[in-house]
């Protein structure tokens, strides 16, 4: 597919198991009929509710540094558009994916049923709790940007998971890597990916609604 050529193997996306799951996902079913004909542009685009489906190698990148081999369980807040759910739920075990706006979930896991995606769960609400009785996750993925990292989530990490998370201010960000080393919460390695710019990560650990 060229979007996987252009906009993800040349720039620098090597993990092989992304570049197939994002070559078979249909990206056009998660957007508005309007928009369709842009569905595969290296860009975000607008969905419903004043949210986005983020920018094809930026789904790639955050997706690549989870490094997933397949076994694992993974929490995403922010399910959308369902996207970046449907590249997780090809890649991982099992998904659990926290999406606040309702009627964004309700659509998403309509395509993702159609897609025979049945490996996620989605639930209504405040996505900066995390799902504390389904942890510990092997990664975390937040599509929404953070005023800081939420301990809350950080401790929802398995030893050696990977937390995969926008932080700034409400205009642009730095995508940051959050590895847990130990059980002491306090003991992680962090890395920053390079700079970024998404919607308000709301809720009661992240920015309140204006």
């Amino acid at each position: 597919m060229r979007m996987v050529d252009t906009q993800l193997r040349s720039r620098g996306i090597k993990d092989t198991r992304v570049l197939k799951a994002m070559e078979k996902i249909p990206r056009h079913l998660f957007v508005d009929e309007a928009l369709q004909d842009q569905a595969y542009n290296d860009c975000p685009l607008p969905i419903a509710e004043n949210q986005t489906i983020s920018q094809p190698y930026m789904v790639a990148l955050m997706t690549e540094a989870l490094g997933l081999k397949g076994r694992e369980k993974v929490l995403e807040l922010g399910t959308g558009s369902g996207y970046q759910t449907a590249v997780l739920a090809e890649l991982a075990d099992r998904v659990f994916s926290v999406e606040r706006i309702a009627s964004l979930a309700s659509r998403a896991r309509k395509i993702l049923d159609s897609l025979n995606y049945f490996n996620v769960a989605i639930r209504v609400g405040d996505g900066t709790y995390g799902w504390r009785e389904e942890a510990p996750f092997d990664g975390i993925i937040v599509t929404a940007g953070a005023p800081e990292v939420p301990k809350t989530l950080v401790e929802q990490l398995d030893v050696g998971g990977r937390l995969v998370i926008p932080v700034g201010g409400r205009f642009s960000q730095n995508l940051m890597r959050i590895t847990r080393m130990s059980e002491d919460i306090d003991d992680i390695e962090t890395e920053n990916l390079g700079g970024c710019r998404f919607v308000d990560l709301i809720g009661e650990h992240g920015w309140k609604e204006r």
